[in-house]
């Protein structure tokens, strides 16, 4: 996979660096690069000619939006409410594309299904009702949030057998990691604060959107109906 794509690999790394690296006013510019990049890439990859991939892009557009939002959060929380509702709707347009698979032979792997369903829903609510002592007035939009991404979870592991092994391992990796990048967002503002908690979280959420943003470029639907 590296030398499949060593042109965008070193290019992606670099923004990586830069963003963990550099702060301040620079960091206005790097971070937008980190999802404009993968635009650029899902888009001269596969040409955006299918439903799967048009939701991908969509989905990463929203990203973007949330990005550039969450570098103002320091000028009032309304921002990072705006950043989470963009992150929000990036989600759901992943949660439609992964679904697109999943129905393409819906009647396979319903143990797996079951099993995901299981343990998804028992981390989400799990996790919630840990954070919800720690969340004030932001109750309801931190469990709508916690709602999505795990529907995100789950049906990254619903495109199991649906798909090509290398793409179906990559998408499902990259929905977990950014399941750990947004629990660690919640954890640090909403409990207590983590040591270099931001460089975690961007490391975490640049590998989760590339995981991603791969995994579709990788995708080969094997069953259909």
């Amino acid at each position: 996979m590296l030398k499949k794509y060593a042109t965008f690999n070193i290019i992606f790394g670099l923004i990586f660096i830069l963003q963990l690296t550099f702060g301040g006013n620079l960091a206005y510019f790097i971070k937008p690069c980190i999802v404009l990049s993968l635009l650029i890439m899902l888009y001269v990859s596969t040409g955006l000619k299918g439903r799967f991939h048009k939701r991908l892009f969509t989905g990463l557009i929203f990203a973007l939006a949330g990005d550039v939002l969450l570098m103002y959060t320091a000028k009032g929380e309304s921002y990072f409410l705006f950043g989470l509702a963009a992150f929000l709707l990036g989600h759901i347009f992943y949660i439609s594309a992964f679904y697109l698979d999943f129905k393409s032979a819906p009647e396979l792997d319903k143990k797996g299904a079951r099993i995901a369903i299981l343990l998804c829903a028992i981390a989400a609510i799990g996790y919630y009702f840990y954070l919800r002592p720690h969340l004030g007035i932001m109750k309801l939009p931190v469990m709508i949030y916690v709602f999505v991404i795990s529907m995100m979870m789950m049906m990254a592991c619903f495109r199991n057998l649906r798909v090509n092994s290398s793409s179906f391992k990559l998408i499902f990796f990259g929905a977990l990691v950014f399941l750990l990048s947004d629990s660690i967002l919640a954890y640090n503002k909403f409990v207590q604060p983590i040591d270099h908690a931001d460089a975690w979280i961007m490391a975490t959420y640049m590998i989760a959107q590339y995981l991603i943003t791969i995994g579709a470029v990788e995708r080969k639907l094997i069953q259909t109906n």
